[in-house]
């Protein structure tokens, strides 16, 4: 049994609304009714109130194992009988009760069915004589059984006769009395029953509704059993409820959020935001009426004021609040938390310039289409193009720069008391940060004797000549100082002076970098100089070419380091689609040049050893004539293998490659006319020779890998030596 020792401030919780019927084989939504409580208390699974509630617990489960008891006491009442069908016990006696009342309507016989009908005696009405003459004719069968034998097989007896033995009704369907009554019951008779069943059914009546009594109470008391005050201390509110309404493949959402100031719900429906109520929120969000139902709820701590400002005056100490708790996360959960800000933030940068963007589309005349762009339309639509353009190169400005504010003012703060050279040890920040941060901690003279300008200057000299000196430097196996930066792989590959000066002003204009007044100044001074520099100074088109190559660059590495990561844990299959994709990017990127891209060699090397091996897995499923494992060789033969083929093939082939495939279609080709096949494996065999022989037959198509999350520089760095370490066989893959 676990518990918390600590609580979030937010708990979420997903409801299960969907499950896969195995029958239509397809999802299907649950619409069963659930009901949430607007507080919970969560004192119950902490680990401070373990022995109160273990307690609590044992009592509870005590008082369950009793309403098992009482209400299988309770069953016996309500289901009596011993037959199949069971009813109700206080039911049954007011039925016998009912039947044991009902008196036989007296009837008339009419003059025409007293001339029909033979003269009886009142016993033989009655029928009280049946007993005496069914018993006369077992009598008489069983004294002339012996005698009267061989005379019956002599002189067989007529049909009359036969007919007249059989026993005959009392009384005709017709005359039958048109409800069940009791044919005879005198006053003392009917007086007993009445008093005996009537007690009974008081009786049996009192029994049910003490038992029901009895449960209702143990009920109350387990329901009561956590409102214990001092289990009634660590309150969560709701606070958010989202709805879905439909079906499993089709619908809406919407979400009710509770205005904490206002002191009421409100209702998110798409761009319409409404006031509302908890009873409405109930019969949406319930569930058990209509197609509609929560799946998903958010509770908040209730003590903690901060969660929800009431005013607009507490925004500062509401975001220092929130600092403080992130500096108290795990490393690795804040760098996510930093990560995930970053691309929130390229989001809504990207959003708002798609809007700016956005120019009503207006019909051209003929006269507009033959006119070349005026001076007034040129700039607009130049502006237009700059923004795309300034967002890609903004990613690598960001991706340079993965540090967050909160890791510059850690960093700010180190520095006012010890110096930049105390601050960088402080706080572990990527190589690009640090050269910004250093940059500027050594333009400080410059800046505090001729101003900003020239503090941004000497400060973009510096990080430029930085820069240089990493470009120039010799990779080693496992360093590739191409990820830490983009300017790195400019320089590298000769771009264009323009191309880099603009680059790295963007790096300057970041404004993250507003940890003092020295860096505000400089930031704003760089943006400034951003705004300056027009079409006519940069070839914008050339610029974004650079931006996309370098965005492939790192696609291509990430893919590759996937692929190697999977192929070391034996996951061939996903391996090799990163590999090839690597592959097959990295071709158009070192078409351009030899260090656009990654070493070719290496993708080559295990793109093979990934085929190879799993030509050997396909081959073995293969010749296992188990069906399942057949038609799983096949799949990877057809999916994975003969389209990898084709690209090889298709493109400049190594030698290497070429015995490759030799090797893996004299595995194929060895099994033709073997006499311990099966005739249907041969069949299948001779299907598939003809895809792996001939690659120019047909078109191939290779799924594209899942999409990866980006890295950011430092985590690319480390994720890339760990590889190269590992592939060299000096230390086993180890990566976070």
């Amino acid at each position: 049994m676990r518990w918390f020792t600590k609580l979030p401030p937010v708990l979420t919780f997903e409801l299960s609304r969907f499950e896969f019927n195995q029958s239509l084989g397809q999802p299907e939504k649950i619409h069963n009714k659930l009901e949430f409580p607007q507080i919970i208390y969560m004192d119950r699974y902490l680990y401070s109130s373990k022995e109160i509630i273990q307690r609590k617990r044992e009592e509870t489960r005590k008082l369950r194992k009793q309403i098992a008891i009482l209400q299988q006491k309770l069953e016996r009442y309500m289901k009596y009988g011993s037959g199949p069908s069971r009813f109700p016990l206080p039911d049954m006696l007011q039925y016998v009760l009912e039947f044991a009342s009902t008196k036989l309507p007296l009837v008339v016989p009419s003059a025409q069915d007293s001339q029909m009908m033979p003269a009886q005696s009142p016993a033989e009405c009655c029928g009280l004589n049946e007993p005496l003459q069914q018993n006369s004719v077992l009598e008489t069968e069983s004294t002339e059984n012996t005698e009267g034998a061989a005379s019956t097989l002599i002189n067989p007896p007529s049909q009359q006769e036969l007919m007249s033995k059989l026993p005959q009704p009392s009384r005709l369907p017709a005359e039958m009395p048109e409800c069940p009554a009791p044919r005879v019951v005198t006053e003392e008779e009917m007086s007993l029953v009445r008093t005996c069943l009537q007690r009974w059914r008081s009786e049996i009546e009192q029994d049910i509704q003490d038992l029901k009594d009895c449960i209702t109470r143990i009920n109350q008391s387990i329901g009561q059993m956590y409102g214990d005050p001092v289990l009634c201390q660590v309150p969560y509110r709701l606070h958010a409820v989202l709805v879905h309404e439909g079906q499993a493949n089709a619908g809406h959402y919407w979400a009710y959020i509770y205005d904490q100031p206002r002191k009421n719900w409100l209702k998110y429906n798409d761009i319409s935001v409404t006031e509302s109520s908890w009873e409405e929120l109930e019969r949406d969000s319930y569930g058990g009426l209509k197609n509609a139902s929560a799946y998903c709820l958010m509770y908040i701590n209730d003590k903690l004021s901060h969660l929800v400002a009431d005013d607009d005056d507490d925004d500062d100490a509401e975001t220092g609040q929130f600092q403080k708790e992130v500096e108290l996360l795990p490393p690795e959960l804040q760098n996510y938390i930093q990560e995930d800000n970053w691309r929130l933030e390229q989001e809504v940068e990207e959003w708002e310039q798609e809007q700016s963007c956005k120019i009503p589309q207006i019909e051209p005349s003929a006269t507009s289409e033959s006119q070349d762009f005026t001076s007034e339309s040129g700039p607009d639509q130049s502006s237009g193009c700059e923004h795309r353009i300034r967002s890609l190169s903004s990613e690598h400005a960001r991706i340079a720069k993965d540090q967050t504010a909160q890791a510059i003012a850690n960093t700010a703060d180190a520095y006012e008391k010890n110096g930049v050279e105390a601050a960088l040890y402080e706080v572990m920040l990527s190589p690009a940060m640090q050269g910004v941060i250093l940059a500027i901690a050594k333009a400080r003279q410059t800046f505090d004797r001729d101003g900003s300008e020239a503090g941004l200057v000497k400060a973009f000299h510096e990080e430029y000549s930085r820069l240089y000196l990493l470009a120039k430097e010799t990779p080693t196996p496992h360093n590739d100082p191409r990820l830490q930066h983009v300017l790195i792989y400019f320089l590298q590959n000769t771009a264009p002076k323009q191309v880099v000066e603009r680059t790295l002003l963007e790096q300057f204009a970041d404004r993250n970098l507003s940890y003092d007044e020295r860096s505000i100044s400089i930031m704003q001074v760089a943006r400034a100089k951003l705004k300056e520099i027009g079409p006519d100074d940069v070839n914008m088109e050339e610029y974004k070419k650079w931006h996309e190559d370098y965005s492939l660059f790192r696609k291509v590495s990430v893919y590759l380091l996937t692929g190697l990561e999977l192929y070391q844990n034996r996951k061939y299959q996903e391996a090799l689609t990163y590999l090839v994709y690597a592959y097959q990017s990295n071709t158009s990127l070192l078409m351009k040049g030899p260090n656009r891209g990654v070493d070719e060699s290496l993708i080559a090397l295990y793109r093979r050893k990934c085929l190879l091996k799993l030509n050997d897995m396909a081959a073995a499923l293969f010749v296992s004539s188990a069906e399942v494992d057949v038609l799983e060789g096949i799949n990877i033969l057809n999916e994975l293998i003969i389209p990898c083929m084709h690209l090889i093939i298709n493109n400049d082939i190594s030698k290497d490659d070429l015995d490759a495939i030799e090797i893996m279609r004299n595995r194929w080709c060895s099994y033709l006319g073997q006499e311990d096949m099966d005739a249907n494996l041969q069949m299948k065999l001779g299907e598939l020779l003809p895809r792996l022989l001939d690659c120019s037959a047909e078109v191939i198509i290779l799924k594209e890998p899942p999409k990866i999350r980006p890295n950011s520089p430092y985590d690319l760095c480390s994720r890339f030596a760990a590889v190269m370490e590992s592939i060299h066989g000096t230390a086993p893959l180890t990566v976070k």
